[in-house]
């Protein structure tokens, strides 16, 4: 690991000031942004302690919408009664995510901000054009069984590895950032970037910004919704297709759908073009898999992972019917 310098932020105004110093990095629960320094993929000069910044609340707005603090913990925003209650997804994709231990560490912000865990991207011997722009990807032709199958690009076919990002996705969720300039919001949907030609530049966050707030809308639907994680294994394992739904149903009708993907793209993957297809459909069977089907008909496989394409459908069939029928089989 290089040798870094150490500042302790007390408050949002010094730690916005710290990192303007070139290679300046923010250090949250460390959880990534560690590991990444250890195995020499991350080199900050800088490293500013951000832990003592007052950003850790859960507050509700007097127009409904929730303001999450980026230094919220993973496992106290999953535990948290309005997260629970207005909007299950999240919490069900925050417990999905890494282990107990990881989750009492791992902040809001960061999460938002966590880096692929593409393998190539983290061995320095191997070609990754988001870790070394212009040296090639090695993951294109090698082991990319959990490779994207939607926007991916002859530069780079990494996937973004968030959970939470999932269901912030289907949510309508904003994010707040603030730097010295002053502060802006975001949409989520939109903030991760497509690869392109510059798989290096993965969101849309300046480097002398910080997320100091997730806010989410106020969104009825939300309450009868539900996140669905296919893995290799039941824990500590990330997505190979993930599902964030949430579904009303009024007569037999689907009259509103909100529904985003994981574990298939460099960004949460907001699936717009099933949401068209749920709107104004009978709440069947058959009506689920059209919507999965017309999400899916842009789907580009790798050379290992067609399979996920089939899975993505079924388990947006499922997530779906699982919504509709509560006590139906999954």
């Amino acid at each position: 690991m290089k040798d870094f310098a150490y500042v302790s932020a007390p408050d949002v105004a010094t730690a916005v000031r710290a990192i303007t110093e070139p290679g300046a990095k923010f250090l949250g629960g460390g959880t990534n942004l560690v590991d990444l320094m250890r195995q020499n993929v991350e080199r900050p000069d800088t490293v500013v302690d951000i832990t003592r910044l007052p950003l850790d609340r859960v507050e509700e707005l007097p127009d409904g919408r929730i303001r999450i603090g980026a230094m919220m913990r993973n496992s106290a925003l999953a535990a948290h009664r309005l997260i629970r209650t207005r909007y299950p997804m999240l919490a069900q994709a925050l417990l999905a995510g890494a282990s107990g231990q990881l989750r009492n560490m791992a902040t809001v912000g960061g999460n938002v901000l966590q880096r692929t865990r593409c393998p190539y991207f983290v061995d320095l011997a191997a070609r990754c054009n988001k870790r070394e722009p212009g040296s090639g990807c090695d993951a294109i032709g090698g082991f990319n069984r959990n490779a994207a199958i939607f926007g991916a690009s002859e530069s780079c076919v990494a996937t973004h590895p968030s959970d939470m990002c999932v269901a912030l996705a289907a949510l309508d969720a904003t994010i707040e950032l603030e730097s010295v300039r002053g502060v802006r919001r975001l949409p989520l949907v939109g903030f991760h970037a497509l690869p392109g030609d510059a798989p290096q530049h993965e969101t849309a966050i300046a480097a002398d910004e910080l997320i100091t707030a997730i806010e989410l809308p106020d969104l009825p639907v939300a309450a009868r919704s539900r996140y669905r994680k296919v893995r290799d294994r039941a824990s500590y394992a990330f997505a190979l297709v993930s599902v964030a739904a949430a579904l009303e149903v009024r007569d037999g009708v689907v009259t509103e759908a909100r529904l985003a993907l994981g574990g298939v793209a460099s960004r949460p993957w907001r699936a717009h073009a099933a949401e068209r297809a749920l709107m104004g459909a009978p709440a069947t069977e058959e009506s689920f898999r059209r919507a999965a089907d017309a999400e899916l008909a842009g789907a580009v496989a790798q050379s290992q992972n067609a399979f996920k394409i089939e899975l993505a459908r079924r388990a947006v069939t499922a997530t779906l019917r699982q919504l509709h029928l509560p006590g139906g089989a999954a």
